[in-house]
């Protein structure tokens, strides 16, 4: 292989090259800023900073490219696109409308919501199907925290609270 070194770095491209590889936390860019700092200083060939680093040559060499083109920014990773989200706006503002609510004021035969019950229900409301865990997400980006349901009794007597705390007190007795 050619030989291709960074020619010439600046102390203060020696303290930038230094620093990126040390406190960075994203392994990829300390291997690509020591790839750099081996060629300047050691002026070492594509080949012997490739087994030391244990990539390919190809690879250091496009970093080494890379590093002279743009500097530090170049041995970054560039933002990626990845997966567009499939909520939208309007899901998210539905989901919530329908979480604020009963079940049953939905003319549903359940009293309570469950993840599975909500991805059904938005499913078919919105013609969107998605899992339990994004739902779980989405409501958690609004501080909506799902747990195991819990069944309550309650009565709209207006006395129930003071029958209630009379009947325990009998039970102990």
């Amino acid at each position: 292989m050619k030989k291709l070194y960074v020619s010439f770095l600046s102390e203060e491209q020696k303290v930038e090259l230094d620093e990126l590889y040390r406190k960075t936390e994203v392994p990829r860019v300390r291997t690509r800023a020591q790839m750099v700092l081996l060629s300047a200083e050691k002026k070492l060939k594509v080949d012997e900073i490739a087994d030391i680093v244990r990539e390919s040559s190809v690879t250091v060499l496009r970093w080494l490219h890379r590093y002279m083109a743009e500097g530090i920014q170049g041995l970054l990773d560039a933002p990626r696109a990845g997966r567009s989200s499939i909520l939208t706006d309007e899901f998210r503002k539905r989901l919530l409308e329908v979480v604020r609510r009963r079940p049953r004021s939905l003319e549903l035969e359940y009293s309570m919501w469950t993840l599975q019950r909500l991805a059904d229900f938005m499913a078919e409301d919105t013609g969107i199907r998605v899992s339990t865990e994004t739902i779980r997400r989405a409501l958690a980006k609004e501080d909506i925290v799902f747990s195991r349901s819990q069944h309550t009794i309650s009565s709209p007597d207006p006395e129930y609270q003071v029958k209630k705390r009379r009947l325990k007190k009998l039970e102990t007795n």
